[in-house]
């Protein structure tokens, strides 16, 4: 069932979501040559305790960490490893999720090590614009496909594969509600949009094959033909005023 949210709650969930994007804001800026995975979980970790938030996604189904990073072709929940150092040329997904006041806030982006191939820096680019196409329909009156076939139209000529055994959610008090959200139009329109309707829209894209699989530690998500993959998403409110990006700096 659909959690709508008062004025006030989303004012309440703007404050997880700022933190969240604060804080991605500083790990991408340790995203470079020689740094480890689990560096950058511990950053993210200890900047998220400074501002009174907690880390939503450690112990979260058992995860272990509180960042999520997925590399090249990782496409997300990619765990925090001492031994996997980012090297000039990779791109690495980070997905974080912050808790507040019991509200949670959920924002991810995929960054680039250094200097990528054009055809890569191509691939973030598209999906990064899919996300804002996407954003730019959640508004009441419309339908939950009309966000999905914005990301999907923009996405399409590019012969990239879309995943489609992943999608955004619903959020609030728990991380996933009610509706997923798809990156792709599968059959009708969908609910129609409500103001107080809060969403985490979340394209994953691969560069090739639209096929994943999952490794045996049971959370990483991987492309099949081991092609690179890009991951954005925003925690977005639907207001009376148009969509509101919570997650925003």
């Amino acid at each position: 069932m659909i959690q709508y949210k008062t004025p006030r709650e989303i004012e309440r969930m703007r404050v997880p979501a700022e933190i969240d994007a604060e804080v991605l804001a500083i790990v991408r800026e340790h995203c470079v040559d020689g740094v480890t995975t689990y560096d950058l979980d511990r950053i993210a970790e200890e900047e998220t305790l400074k501002r009174g938030g907690r880390p939503t996604f450690k112990g979260y189904r058992g995860f272990p960490n509180s960042l999520c990073v997925s590399v090249n072709h990782e496409v997300v929940h990619g765990i925090p490893s001492r031994k996997r150092v980012l090297r000039n040329g990779d791109v690495i997904g980070i997905d974080f999720g912050v808790t507040y006041d019991g509200f949670i806030g959920d924002h991810a982006m995929t960054v680039p090590v250094g200097t990528v191939s054009a055809e890569v820096r191509k691939l973030l680019e598209v999906t990064e614009r899919s996300l804002w196409n996407g954003i730019e329909q959640a508004r009441a009156g419309n339908h939950l496909a009309d966000i999905s076939a914005a990301i999907e139209s923009t996405i399409t000529p590019h012969g990239y594969g879309i995943v489609k055994e992943l999608c955004g959610h619903g959020i609030g008090r728990d991380l996933h509600e009610d509706p997923p959200v798809l990156n792709y139009v599968q059959n009708g329109r969908g609910p129609k949009l409500k103001a107080g309707l809060v969403l985490a829209l979340e394209p994953m894209v691969n560069l090739g094959t639209e096929k994943i699989r999952i490794l045996k530690d049971g959370w990483t998500v991987v492309t099949e033909d081991e092609k690179p993959s890009a991951h954005f998403e925003h925690t977005v409110a639907v207001t009376s005023e148009g969509p509101r990006v919570l997650t925003r700096l």
